[in-house]
């Protein structure tokens, strides 16, 4: 039998996306018998057993962690129990933070106070980027911060599910590191009031509804999402069950939840209450269907003095007034579009190409694969009375080129994986005077940013942006330029 060896040690080393080492301290913990006579070995700091791999760890933490039945030749290590707390670390401003895996894992931030969060972020994308042929120091400017480090999402997916296997029903977030387990998060920091009022009130009515969560192992169950946006501009909040279509049998609850969410006491108004019917066995959020309940399928939000309606499953930044300081960076890097034509690639609901067009841009075509944020899109140039852009609803590696002219400038803000290899040659073809990339992962930004070089464009600036508050994410926004 292979040893289970636990390891006593200080998180160091930590790179994007918090992935750390754990190097083993002298203070290794006596072995209790039951461990001994179970195979269990702790380890003295020895050169075979250090450093190991762990993920979603703060530095300077002391852990114990195990490497499972990997024994001694294991490179990876599962964290057991948080020995000690860093020098640095502050009460985590949210009651669900737990660092022991029982809470909430959407925040590994908590317990950091915000401005070295932002020092942190910056610090990993610049060492990320830092072996990227082009990339250096000069290039870089300081990282914007977010306008608010809670209370800043104004859309948030909370799933239905029980914290242990047969128990209550839970609305709320995945326990870190468990992907069934759901943790009830009545008290959630990075979402309004209204939000976290209405998801209380569904769990509740639920729950005494005696009605049950869906299971992808049994194909059994209602209830799966409820998926809340809400509009900084006037407090509109969207709201849209999950469920499958066995809720058809339950027409009577439906409407009372439905009269419990608008009997709700908050501060914004109910937008709109909807019901997706959804029967994948995936476990994401996708429509076989949809109703109105009450009120309309939008919501209506302001950017940079533009209007945009967000419908259910458009795309749009979660940080409202973050996405504004965003977008400022990719304006300001743009300089002067007066009669320039401008591709905006990766356009969600249209949010940069508009901003370009209303800054005087000759022309605008955005492409976006998702044909519903491309409907958004289009209504939404029409509401701000600008007649100068166009979207095409497709993937980009296909309807590029389809695109007709020579662009100065083109903007790309594709999703987490980046550009899709064989669609970079194509882009590059274009030889616009000036690329500006908006990566909201940069690995992917590392990987994509050496094409751009090899072709003969200069990385001008290089700043990132925080979008995300108290999780490791950020955006990082690259201006590239060429004679």
């Amino acid at each position: 039998m292979k040893e289970r060896v636990l390891i006593q040690g200080i998180v160091s080393e930590v790179t994007f996306p918090c992935k750390g080492k754990l190097m083993p301290t002298e203070d290794q913990p006596p072995i209790p018998e039951a461990d001994s006579a179970a195979g269990i070995l702790y380890v003295a700091p020895k050169k075979q057993y250090g450093p190991m791999n762990v993920k979603n760890l703060l530095p300077g933490q002391t852990w114990l962690a195990s490497t499972g039945q990997g024994g001694r030749k294991a490179k990876e290590c599962r964290p057991i129990k948080l020995v000690k707390k860093a020098d640095y670390e502050i009460e985590p401003p949210c009651p669900h933070a737990d660092p022991e895996k029982e809470g909430c894992g959407g925040c590994l931030y908590q317990t950091v106070p915000y401005e070295m969060q932002a020092e942190w972020k910056e610090r990993m994308v610049k060492d990320l980027l830092a072996p990227v042929p082009g990339v250096s120091e000069a290039q870089w400017l300081p990282i914007v911060k977010s306008p608010a480090p809670v209370a800043y999402r104004n859309k948030v997916e909370f799933s239905f599910g029980d914290e242990c296997k047969g128990g209550p029903l839970t609305l709320g977030m995945h326990k870190r590191g468990a992907f069934h387990d759901i943790v009830s998060t009545p008290d959630c920091v990075l979402v309004h009031e209204d939000v976290r009022m209405i998801a209380a009130e569904t769990e509740r009515f639920f729950r005494e509804a005696g009605l049950r969560q869906y299971s992808t192992y049994t194909g059994e169950g209602v209830l799966r999402h409820l998926v809340m946006r809400r509009s900084y501009a006037n407090g509109g909040v969207l709201v849209n069950l999950v469920t499958t279509s066995k809720m058809g049998a339950y027409p009577e609850l439906l409407e009372q939840w439905k009269q419990a969410v608008i009997a709700c006491e908050i501060e914004g108004t109910i937008a709109g209450i909807l019901q997706t019917t959804n029967d994948s066995v995936a476990d994401v959020v996708q429509a076989d269907r949809l109703d109105v309940l009450y009120g309309k399928p939008e919501l209506t939000e302001e950017l940079l003095g533009l209007s945009f309606r967000v419908f259910p499953f458009s795309f749009f930044q979660t940080n409202t007034k973050g996405a504004e300081k965003l977008y400022s960076i990719v304006r300001e890097f743009a300089g002067n579009v007066s009669q320039k034509e401008v591709f905006d690639l990766y356009c969600g609901t249209g949010t940069i190409a508009q901003i370009m067009a209303a800054a005087g841009a000759k022309k605008v075509s955005g492409i976006e694969i998702v044909a519903e944020a491309v409907d958004a899109a289009r209504e939404n140039a029409t509401l701000n009375h600008l007649d100068n852009c166009t979207f095409i609803a497709g993937d980009v590696l296909k309807e590029v080129e389809k695109l007709e002219g020579r662009p100065d400038l083109i903007i790309l803000d594709p999703p987490r994986d980046g550009i899709h290899p064989k669609a970079l040659p194509k882009l590059l073809q274009f030889a616009p005077k000036q690329f500006i990339y908006v990566s909201c992962k940069p690995t992917s930004l590392v990987r994509d940013l050496p094409a751009f070089v090899e072709a003969g464009y200069r990385i001008e600036k290089i700043q990132a942006c925080d979008m995300f508050p108290m999780t490791p994410h950020t955006e990082t926004v690259v201006s590239m330029t060429r004679e």
